[in-house]
């Protein structure tokens, strides 16, 4: 019996298979497909996910304006418990440079930065003063929620030099011992005399005095922790 040639099977089974292909529409064809191209945007994506953590810190750290670090970060500055409030102007009598006298509740409803030196202001006492100016002007739009306050434990005359470079910064007088009872009331001795040239603070709206920053204390901590108090603050 003769087979015919159509009903023949294929004696390569897979070429077969290639040759005969049903298409997307059902009819056979010749021609096997190509694979499809593949997309690159998962690649880009992956790729953002990446860098986006290193720029987040990036900015973290160069832009605390934005407020992306991370609320859980420390203080600088250590937080006083309690707090002090402003003696009254009996209890720690201020003058001005020019021997008026000066009531430090008229500060109340500010953020007040203080330092306190003898008037001679050694390059130690103006470094502070120089910290205070700048986290002071840093603050953009909250600049007016601020003021600065040197207190001087002397009568000696405040170079010209430093009272043209300082301009802005309230400068009374004020005696030491009094002084110390409330910056550095917990300190004694030399101890107490040794805070008061060493430290800075910060006295809250409400006229409490809150923080004290440590003795050559970074000017960007400084800084940064008054970002902070202003930004979570909703008085002053």
């Amino acid at each position: 019996m003769i087979v015919s040639e159509a009903r023949r099977p294929s004696a390569n089974p897979s070429q077969a298979a290639a040759t005969i292909r049903p298409d997307h529409q059902g009819s056979a064809t010749g021609r096997v497909d190509a694979p499809a191209k593949r997309s690159m945007w998962p690649l880009y994506a992956i790729l953002l996910m990446a860098l986006a953590p290193v720029v987040a810190a990036v900015l973290a750290y160069f832009v605390p304006q934005l407020g992306l670090r991370p609320e859980g970060h420390n203080n600088y500055g250590r937080i006083l418990d309690p707090q002090r409030p402003l003696p009254t102007a009996q209890a720690l009598p201020l003058t001005t440079l020019e021997g008026q006298p000066f009531d430090i509740a008229s500060l109340k409803g500010k953020w007040i930065l203080v330092t306190a030196d003898g008037a001679d202001c050694p390059e130690s006492c103006v470094r502070k003063l120089f910290i205070l100016r700048n986290s002071h002007a840093s603050q953009g739009k909250n600049v007016d929620r601020l003021t600065r306050v040197w207190f001087v434990t002397d009568d000696a005359q405040v170079p010209q030099q430093v009272l043209d470079a300082y301009v802005g910064t309230h400068m009374l007088r004020a005696d030491p011992a009094s002084l110390a009872a409330f910056l550095a009331a917990d300190h004694s001795g030399p101890q107490a005399a040794e805070a008061l040239r060493n430290h800075m603070w910060v006295i809250d709206p409400l006229g409490n005095l809150m923080m004290e920053f440590p003795p050559n204390a970074d000017p960007i901590e400084v800084r940064d922790d008054i970002v902070k108090l202003l930004k979570r603050s909703r008085i002053g």
